[in-house]
């Protein structure tokens, strides 16, 4: 069994054993930005995996919560076995080894994938408006906005060597306070946050939009129809060629033709550019104060998104504030901590 963090193998130990898994030594499969750790359990044909997110950094019940909503929706979400919710732990359904991520550094059809991506968003935002969204927390402007300011709490000071300051903030906050409402239309949807190809796998025995399994979404929120699509095509750990983003974002168009397009792609476009300087701060604060400095790499790469998303007419007021006071010398990869 890997080592467990804090000393949680007692207690992974005993919920394995509770549920059928005693002396099944469980193998990581994966960490990832949050404290989360996942770990697969085979024995014999029998296969599920074991989700560890250590209370307080974490909660399981917005998983479970989602999971069922999805799978209530007639999507791929995985099946909960067991649950310990005062624990942090999981007995999930092992969905395989083809994510995405996996597939299209195999060379996978790269289009496929991303169809059956675009054709699920479509699939499960027609679920919801005919069914409801799920009960959520709203992605309103005040989570928006602070999700957003990771950027200068993180970023701006590690490239500035020093803190914006308090007025450079507020301006910072008010650009925000005026683009979002065009962001936020009247319609909302369900909102998984995370898709992108890392959350993504392709289950070959299901049929349909079924095909494609759902991962990372307990972080689910009612909110703006474009921001998944923008999370899949504009993708901060790898690219995603122009030519593929327009196509995705016509599949998904087409698919609601009383969309009103202008809208939907400013929409697209502010929330693009709210979700990369998130990234921007995330990453900064991952290396800084985590200890988790690989995720610096991906920053050239959100940097040039967010220089695109800013050319956008719609977004013409942020740029001139990134040329201020960010401009291109200090979009760099910043130092993984400061200097003694």
């Amino acid at each position: 069994m890997p080592e467990a963090p804090d000393g949680r193998g007692d207690a992974i130990a005993g919920f394995l054993a509770a549920h059928g898994w005693r002396g099944v030594a469980p193998v990581l499969l994966a960490g990832d930005a949050s404290f989360r750790r996942y770990c697969r359990l085979a024995d014999g044909s029998r296969r599920a995996v074991l989700m560890d997110a250590p209370p307080p950094h974490e909660a399981v019940g917005p998983f479970v919560a989602v999971a069922a909503a999805l799978r209530t929706l007639g999507f791929s979400a995985p099946e909960v076995f067991a649950a310990d919710d005062a624990g942090g732990l999981l007995l999930i359904e092992d969905f395989g080894d083809d994510t995405y991520t996996r597939l299209l550094a195999a060379g996978t059809d790269e289009a496929a994938l991303y169809r059956l991506a675009v054709d699920t968003l479509i699939a499960l935002h027609r679920a919801a408006a005919e069914r409801g969204v799920p009960k959520l927390p709203p992605y309103d402007q005040k989570r928006l906005i602070d999700e957003a300011m990771l950027l200068v709490d993180w970023y701006a000071p590690a490239v500035l060597g020093r803190p914006l300051s308090a007025e450079l903030r507020e301006s910072y906050v008010a650009l925000w306070r005026t683009l979002l409402p065009a962001a936020q239309p009247d319609a909302l949807t369900l909102v998984l946050r995370d898709y992108h190809v890392d959350n993504l796998v392709l289950l070959r025995r299901r049929r349909g939009v079924r095909r494609c399994g759902l991962l990372d979404f307990q972080d689910a929120v009612c909110g703006p129809a474009s921001y998944d699509l923008v999370s899949l095509i504009e993708d901060a750990r790898r690219d995603v060629g122009a030519a593929l983003q327009e196509a995705m974002t016509e599949r998904y168009l087409a698919a609601f033709p009383h969309c009103d397009r202008a809208l939907f792609r400013r929409s697209a476009a502010i929330l693009a550019a709210q979700r990369n300087c998130k990234i921007l701060g995330i990453f900064t604060r991952l290396a800084r104060r985590d200890g988790k400095p690989q995720y610096l790499a991906h920053i050239p790469r959100v940097w040039r998104l967010i220089e695109h998303d800013l050319r956008n007419p719609a977004l013409a007021s942020l740029a001139t504030w990134f040329d201020r006071h960010l401009p291109p010398r200090l979009r760099r990869i910043p130092a993984e901590r400061d200097a003694a």
